[in-house]
């Protein structure tokens, strides 16, 4: 597809997606970009819109699955300083949708700021978080969300507030949509205090992964009231492998990927973990991954 000629430097093709996401698996995205500032991303977006070509934007890579295959389509990154600032006024912090949630966090704490701390440990983005609507320790971003600004299917640009969002548990309905950005209402705490919180969920979330691997993502969304590694662990499920995949056998609510593993054996293993999750405990657990 033709991009405008301000923007056509930016775009590479048929870009290997393997390296940019946390299981290290997965084929080339036809189009691949990192826009520098909002004006390319809004090109760049509006050019794929007109072609009808699928867009999607790739955050942390934590919880994205690509097929070998690849993605037919264009794919960018949000990582560039203009797409992922923080700024912070009185009570209200707001962040791009590139900007990693782990930045953000430690932000709104260096400024006395308290109610994100709790996130802290949870990989990926901004963007990602809010779509998501992440969550720990009983409570979730959306909370605190006061406004999301975000690019509609057709291009349009809009603000949306909070509660306008419908935030449920991990879920909003922001999904399809580019989130520019979000602002998120907190409220002022002693600095001191909330470092040392952060400090010790830092320790407890570090110790809750596996350890001495590096390709691992988390496959599935806590249900409410239960735990994805308990369920998965009760029913004696820890270490299950299909082809090169794995569930983790001290953590398994974590997929781990070796030197073999493709984005078949990672579907073949979630679709039996489920299979046997809902057959044995009659709760459906609902993927964290995205499938491109």
């Amino acid at each position: 597809m033709p991009f405008p000629d301000s923007v056509a430097h930016l775009v590479q093709l048929d870009v290997p997606l393997a390296s940019y996401l946390w299981l290290g698996v997965g084929g080339p995205a036809r189009y691949y970009a990192e826009p520098t500032t909002r004006d390319e991303l809004l090109t760049l977006v509006h050019a794929a819109i007109q072609s009808s070509v699928p867009i999607r934007i790739l955050g942390g890579g934590s919880n994205v699955l690509a097929r070998e295959a690849g993605f037919d389509g264009l794919v960018m990154s949000m990582s560039a300083a203009a797409l992922s600032s923080v700024t912070v006024n009185d009570t209200r912090l707001t962040a791009g949708g590139g900007a990693k949630l782990a930045h953000v966090v430690t932000h709104a704490v260096g400024a006395g700021l308290g109610g994100l701390e709790h996130l802290l440990g949870i990989p990926g983005t901004i963007a990602g978080a809010v779509v998501g609507n992440a969550s720990a320790d009983g409570r979730d971003i959306g909370s605190v969300t006061a406004e999301i600004e975000v690019v509609h299917h057709d291009g349009t640009i809009a603000k949306i507030r909070g509660d306008e969002a419908q935030f449920s548990h991990r879920r909003s309905e922001l999904g399809g949509m580019i989130v520019l950005q979000s602002t998120f209402q907190l409220d002022r705490r002693e600095t001191a205090a909330l470092t040392k919180r952060m400090q010790k969920l830092w320790i407890v979330r570090g110790a809750a992964r596996p350890r001495g691997v590096m390709r691992i993502a988390m496959p599935f969304i806590d249900p409410d009231g239960f735990t994805a590694e308990s369920l998965i662990a009760d029913i004696g499920l820890a270490g299950i492998r299909e082809g090169g995949m794995s569930l983790s056998s001290e953590h398994p609510h974590f997929l781990v990927a070796d030197d073999s593993a493709t984005s078949a054996d990672c579907l073949k293993l979630i679709q039996r973990v489920r299979e046997q999750v809902l057959l044995q405990t009659g709760i459906d657990l609902q993927t964290n991954l995205q499938i491109w």
